[in-house]
């Protein structure tokens, strides 16, 4: 069964050419994007919040869970009761978020303009150890995660920086409901996209934090060159959150890769509003 998804407007107005935002697992799309959307004029910027997340509803617990696949098409669901089932958008996301926008750019070619992906993989991992986290939370609740995520998630830059943002970070992870943790988990474990890579077709940006130690930059080399329009950045001092850690570096790389193939983005919509004409 497809989780619920909300989206909630980051910055923009409508109108504007659009961009969907993804978060990282124990983390809510507003604090990571925030900033960088902020410093994106001339986008209408979504994002959404995973399932417990943030202002995504709690996991039913009487449901089954979710595949990457049917978290995908619940984002796009959403996306498509803000901006109408014809819209073109560019995507963006970080670790589960990123995996999101590789399932969509696969799964729905013709709505993704451009794709961004920043400290994530095309999988992560032996299932079992999803698995493994996944049981951990539900007996738990997210005490050890927050015990052992500011290894896994912050760099040096952030941690040098000193400003309450690890806090914060760590704030909204205590927040999380252990459920809807726990079924990302499953979904992340569920997650391969090695054999069907080259078959994704818009142009991808992929962002490597250089002390992620998660998704570290090799994995999202491998992403960059198993497309076939694929370029890295390597971001110096950050981790595995890379546009909360970096967002003047992050907002920088996605106005470049936006505005290079804006062209696309726009022959699209024209595709799209020639089709209606012709059948009406």
């Amino acid at each position: 069964m497809p989780p619920s998804v909300v989206v909630r407007h980051l910055a923009g107005v409508p109108g504007r050419p659009v961009l969907v935002v993804g978060p990282s697992l124990g983390t809510t799309a507003d604090r990571l994007w925030g900033t960088v959307a902020t410093a994106l004029p001339g986008r209408y910027v979504l994002g959404w919040d995973l399932p417990g997340h943030g202002a995504g509803p709690a996991a039913d617990r009487l449901t089954p869970g979710f595949s990457m696949a049917g978290l995908a098409a619940a984002v796009l669901e959403a996306v498509e009761e803000v901006v109408g089932d014809a819209t073109p958008f560019a995507y963006a996301g970080d670790s589960v978020g990123g995996a999101v926008g590789l399932q969509l750019a696969l799964d729905r070619p013709d709505r993704v303009t451009s794709l961004t992906v920043l400290c994530s993989a095309v999988a992560f991992g032996p299932p079992a150890g999803w698995h493994d986290r996944a049981a951990l939370v539900r007996a738990e609740g997210m005490a050890p995660m927050l015990a052992t995520s500011p290894a896994r998630w912050f760099g040096s830059s952030i941690r040098a920086a000193a400003d309450g943002r690890c806090d914060a970070a760590m704030a909204d992870l205590a927040a999380v409901d252990p459920e809807g943790y726990a079924r990302v988990c499953e979904a992340l474990g569920g997650f391969d996209v090695r054999a069907r890579l080259a078959a994704v077709r818009a142009p991808l940006l992929a962002v490597a934090g250089a002390e992620d130690v998660a998704t570290p930059p090799a994995v999202l080399a491998e992403i960059a060159d198993g497309v076939p329009d694929g370029r890295l950045a390597v971001l110096d001092g950050v981790g595995h959150l890379a546009p909360y850690e970096a967002p003047a570096e992050v907002a920088a790389l996605l106005r470049d890769h936006l505005s290079a193939h804006s062209d696309r983005s726009t022959a699209a919509s024209r595709t799209r509003s020639a089709s209606r004409s012709a059948s009406a």
